[in-house]
């Protein structure tokens, strides 16, 4: 399937990361979507699991001609410092939302590249409108993930909908970038990129942003990541010229 949106989604999960597909079949399937790009979203693991890891999203790259990018999402505080450190070894930096603790320490943190749903679990929108001040200032992308509404259903589903759609206003009236990922737990939850942002324009974004939510922001995203793993970078805000 040809698709003229050159999209991504950088939030999907492998069997390396509580997922239950291979690479080959989320690679295989964002191709048939009509995605450019994807990126598997892991938890700290062990050096060889890593180095397994890694050699996979190679092999799986060729395989399928398609870009593929290896995340590491933040459960807690600890993680986030390990992977801080470890900043030039892997792609996208994500935090996992919901806590409320770690939802502020997210936004907070300079490199942080995306808030995954920080609605999560939650009774509120998980955001306000200091923190989403502090993710426009720091250039982190709120996720709107749309696993969280395909596994929920009746008033679980209603509550999940109504905190997404206060998140994506708070972060239209400060500025802050929005991405939509899949969230992807296997290759049968993945979603052709233009029904993600058809969802995204029934919780608060025009059909432009909603667009660019699925290319332009994950663009700018991967565009961060290169410069992050380029030989000048040395840490945030800190690059060495010439």
């Amino acid at each position: 399937m040809k698709n003229c949106m050159q999209a991504y989604d950088l939030h999907v999960h492998s069997a390396f990361s509580g997922g239950s597909s291979s690479l080959e079949e989320l690679a295989s399937t964002a191709k048939q979507l009509g995605y450019k790009g994807i990126c598997f979203v892991a938890y700290l693991m062990s050096k060889r699991e890593e180095e397994i890891l890694k050699a996979e999203i190679e092999r799986t790259k060729t395989l399928f001609n398609i870009d593929i990018f290896l995340g590491f999402e933040a459960r807690n505080k600890r993680e986030l410092e390990i992977l801080k450190r470890r900043r030039k070894e892997f792609d996208i930096l994500l935090v996992r939302g919901g806590d409320i603790r770690m939802n502020r320490i997210a936004v907070q943190t300079r490199g942080v590249q995306i808030l995954t749903h920080p609605e999560y679990e939650r009774f509120d929108p998980g955001l306000n409108h200091v923190l989403a001040r502090f993710a426009a200032e720091n250039n982190v992308a709120i996720e709107i993930n749309f696993r969280e509404v395909l596994i929920t259903s009746k008033r679980t589903r209603e509550n999940v909908l109504r905190n997404i759609t206060k998140d994506v206003k708070l972060a239209k009236k400060f500025h802050t970038p929005i991405i939509i990922c899949s969230g992807a737990l296997s290759h049968w939850m993945m979603r052709d990129p233009y029904i993600l942002a058809s969802f995204a324009t029934q919780v608060g974004l025009e059909l432009k942003e909603a667009k660019d939510a699925i290319t332009k922001v994950p663009k700018r995203i991967i565009e961060e990541a290169k410069e992050r793993r380029s030989e000048g970078w040395i840490m945030e805000g800190v690059k060495v010229l010439g």
